[in-house]
């Protein structure tokens, strides 16, 4: 009966609009506290940048959009901040004009998908959304015991469900699209089937300390929680633990509008972020928020990682030494490979700038563009896989650094 009730009212809400409705999706929970009417929600995600799962219910976004405080596994950004999650392997050619570019235009793959998919792989996404929308965020695991729950794991380094070949992700993905936990059990479980104890450890274990955590934070906050869709199902599973301590959880079917709802509309304007750093006069644009670290010496540095395609974008900067040209600063920081040169320019606002292709550890190869505006120097950098270095994506955010 309530299911019906719920059913009649998005119909209402959304009268004359065609919908997509899928009541068996068990993705999305809703959450009540015992003694109140606040809800909160609990999401199981695919670690994945598969653009299939990215095609989000109206409701996820209801939920994202009226959530104070966004919870995850773990803090994800910081869990790579010195991590790399693509291939390395770029292969340098030159055109005829000496102009160099990687030798293979095919997707880079990383731990979590390829270049085909999105930026981020589908819980960073959600964590980029909190740090845009200054949300509150929880991890229910710090990145000590995330990486001591899979240093002896057989299968992939960073994902702990998702299947190497890719016959069986295929599979899984299929499944997660479906939203029917007890089939998505059933696969995790033969997936983990020939490691003893495995199962037990990776996901029981921890979904009773996760759900600790996350009763701790429902107490106080509206909550969207957003963890891998195995951690749901089951007698130790989080919905199960949750009831146990007195919630209430329903399933929130699938819904789909033809016109997108305002919430959806709010969640997917969060694109971007200016970071401003008034005492160097610098306005640099970034494709989401990114992790801002100042050293003693007064060098700030900023760095934001797309973590499903693998790219990555980075600014320091730092007093103009004027012991050095400006000239030097170039030779000084942009070790181009044989037969490749880096160009001077000058922006319409006067800003002078050197920039080419760099090979250095640890980024590999990379775009680099350096700026001055005569009292304070800027290093960019901007690097990923084979689509992202044959691209204007470098040049793309190069462009949106400015000296004010």
């Amino acid at each position: 009966m309530k299911l019906i009730g719920f059913l009649l009212f998005f119909l209402i809400c959304f009268c004359g609009e065609a919908q997509i409705v899928k009541p068996d999706n068990e993705l999305l929970w809703e959450i009540t506290r015992p003694g109140s009417k606040t809800k909160s929600y609990l999401f199981g995600t695919l670690h994945s940048n598969d653009k299939r799962i990215f095609q989000l219910a109206d409701s996820v976004y209801f939920a994202l959009d009226n959530s104070t405080c966004i919870v995850l596994e773990t803090d994800i950004f910081k869990f790579f901040k010195q991590l790399s999650i693509r291939d390395e392997s770029n292969i340098l050619l030159y055109d005829n004009q000496g102009n160099p570019y990687t030798g293979s235009n095919e997707a880079s793959a990383t731990y979590y998908g390829d270049e085909n998919g999105m930026p981020q792989f589908l819980d960073a996404y959600f964590q980029q959304y909190g740090a845009l929308s200054n949300k509150k965020f929880l991890p229910l695991e710090s990145n000590n015991s995330q990486l001591d729950y899979i240093k002896d794991l057989p299968t992939s380094q960073n994902n702990l469900i998702v299947p190497k070949r890719k016959r069986d992700l295929e599979g899984l993905t299929e499944l997660y699209l479906n939203g029917e936990l007890y089939f998505l059990d059933r696969f995790i479980r033969k997936n983990m089937s020939d490691e003893p104890g495995l199962y037990a450890s990776i996901i029981e274990r921890r979904n009773v300390a996760m759900s600790i955590r996350l009763d701790s934070c429902l107490k106080t906050e509206k909550v969207f929680c957003a963890v891998g869709a195995g951690h749901l199902f089951g007698f130790l599973g989080i919905i199960q633990l949750l009831r146990n301590k007195g919630y209430q959880l329903r399933s929130v079917p699938a819904i789909y509008s033809e016109m997108a709802i305002q919430e959806k509309i709010n969640v997917q304007s969060l694109k971007r972020y200016e970071l401003r750093l008034p005492e160097q006069g610098l306005l640099v644009t970034f494709p989401g928020k990114p992790e801002v670290t100042s050293a003693e010496d007064g060098n700030i540095q900023a760095i934001y990682k797309e973590l499903g395609q693998g790219n990555t974008y980075e600014i320091e900067t730092f007093p103009f030494d004027q012991t050095l040209s400006f000239e030097q600063y170039a030779a000084i920081y942009i070790a181009s490979p044989p037969n490749t040169k880096y160009r001077y320019g000058e922006l319409e606002d006067g800003t002078i700038f050197y920039e080419g292709i760099s090979d250095v550890y640890p980024e590999g190869l990379h775009w680099i563009r350096i700026l001055t505006n005569g009292q304070n120097v800027l290093i960019a950098k901007a690097f990923g896989g084979n689509k992202f270095m044959n691209s204007k994506r470098s040049q793309l955010f190069f462009d949106k650094i400015v000296f004010e």
